[in-house]
């Protein structure tokens, strides 16, 4: 298969990868959110009970970077998450000025089902595209984002 590039087509964005990085994005994204949806939470509780599961806590500033959303929006949600029950905040036992955010038992269970969906999700579009260059898309893609700095 042949790489389309940008001259191969009359609209620049049809070649353009930040583009098709966004494009694809959405796109695989779109019927594993409205999964999310289904169960009834919203795609932003996703991205931050994800971002807990396995991480021992984080600062909402911590949060904020990992879900690519700003501080103030991040809080609005870890409220909505600690009214649900779904996650506390606790303080930091090494720095007690240091405030973690922290999956409930309730999370815990919540996120781990809609991890198994995320995974199912995922193994779909890994027969989709291929293993092989799925792991390919996988390395490339940590490249980009450790070239940037935030890796």
């Amino acid at each position: 298969m042949m790489l389309r590039t940008m001259a191969d087509s009359a609209r620049f964005i049809d070649g353009y990868l930040l583009y098709l990085l966004a494009r694809a994005s959405s796109v695989a994204s779109a019927e594993f959110h409205e999964e999310v949806r289904r169960r009834g939470f919203n795609v932003s509780n996703w991205r931050v009970l994800a971002a807990l599961k396995g991480s021992g806590g984080q600062t909402v500033g911590e949060l904020a970077a990992v879900c690519l959303v700003n501080q103030p929006a991040m809080s609005k949600t870890v409220e909505r998450l600690v009214r649900q029950g779904l996650v506390e905040r606790r303080a930091d036992v090494g720095d007690r000025r240091r405030v973690n955010v922290n999956l409930t038992g309730e999370g815990e269970r919540t996120v781990d089902e809609l991890i198994s969906a995320a995974k199912a999700h995922q193994e779909r579009l890994i027969e989709a595209i291929g293993p092989r260059e799925t792991e390919t898309l996988v390395a490339a893609l940590h490249r980009v984002i450790e070239r940037s700095g935030e890796g």
